[in-house]
């Protein structure tokens, strides 16, 4: 298709959508013009072991959940419930949404402790997910998973010295009251939860700052999530073009996908998406795994030093 956000300024969104050939490249085109529709952008921020790493997309079954990026490494274990019965590892868009919303207002108030309440209601809301029905049982189980669960950042750093960074997501639970409030919907949250301290100090050392409108336009594609956040974090560090291979993609993104090749369709549909919310971004993909190039930050410099990040 070229370049979507030139399409949809050249030739406007209905024709540009008419111009895809793909289900993969319509979404593309409307996500592009969802971002630059909006006039006011919202700084959202995620912690940099989860641009280098990620959670699973779909359930899984196992304990504790492994995955491995440049330089870094996740361990996730499953936390247990008072009858010792495992609670399981927390996946898929919801889990990811959650947690962005946590770590954006800990940053935003300077302080671990996060109001929830009616502000999380909101910002899920923002992020275009109603509350009720289907989507509070998906948000209330990603909530056990992470309330329940232990991580571990581990950090490659110079003459083969490792950092580590132990802990949890939050100190104590996210508890759903199941209260209806006084517009008869679910009241979800308790009034506020608190970060790990572990979790909230690793945080500020290392925040990612990303838009939140990008985020929404993406939806529940949790790969394309990954792959906007791993771009807001790599490219505009980059001082000359780098090439990502194959097999260096698969080890980070590939969770699902037992070949190397089996994952290229999907992680380019997944990129396609991703570089539609992200104007700015320069990668090129070719035979041998794609190239990612200098690129401004996904979220002006202006924008962060406000919240002090830089």
């Amino acid at each position: 298709m070229g370049d979507v956000h030139q399409l949809i300024l050249q030739h406007g969104v209905e024709t540009a959508r008419s111009m895809a050939a793909t289900k993969g490249e319509r979404l593309a085109v409307d996500a592009a013009a969802q971002v630059m529709s909006d006039e006011e952008s919202r700084l959202g921020i995620t912690h940099a072991g989860f641009a280098m790493t990620s959670l699973p997309h779909k359930r899984i079954e196992e304990p504790f959940w492994r995955r491995e990026g440049h330089r870094t490494t996740l361990l996730v274990e499953a936390g247990r419930d008072r009858r010792g019965v495992l609670v399981g590892v927390p996946y898929g868009s919801i889990a990811r949404l959650i947690l962005l919303y946590l770590q954006t207002e800990a940053i935003r108030t300077s302080s671990p402790e996060v109001e929830l309440g009616r502000s999380m209601k909101t910002w899920m809301g923002r992020m275009s997910l109603t509350t009720g029905g289907k989507t509070y049982q998906l948000v209330a189980e990603q909530a056990r998973r992470i309330s329940a669960c232990r991580l571990t950042f581990f950090t490659d750093r110079s003459h083969g010295a490792e950092a580590r960074h132990n802990g949890a997501f939050v100190q104590d639970a996210i508890t759903l009251s199941g209260v209806v409030d006084d517009e008869a919907q679910p009241s979800l949250w308790q009034d506020r939860v608190r970060l790990d301290e572990h979790f909230w100090h690793s945080l500020k050392e290392h925040p990612v700052p990303v838009r939140e409108e990008a985020i929404r336009a993406i939806g529940t594609r949790s790969l394309a999530i990954d792959v906007y956040i791993w771009l807001a974090y790599r490219l505009h560090s980059l001082t000359k073009p780098t090439s990502v291979s194959w097999a260096a993609i698969h080890g980070q993104f590939g969770a699902g996908f037992k070949l190397v090749r089996q994952i290229k369709p999907t992680f380019c549909e997944a990129l396609q998406l991703a570089l539609a919310v992200y104007p700015d971004a320069r990668v090129d993909v070719d035979r041998k795994g794609i190239v990612l190039h200098p690129s401004p930050p996904a979220i002006p410099k202006p924008e962060v030093r406000r919240l002090g990040i830089i």
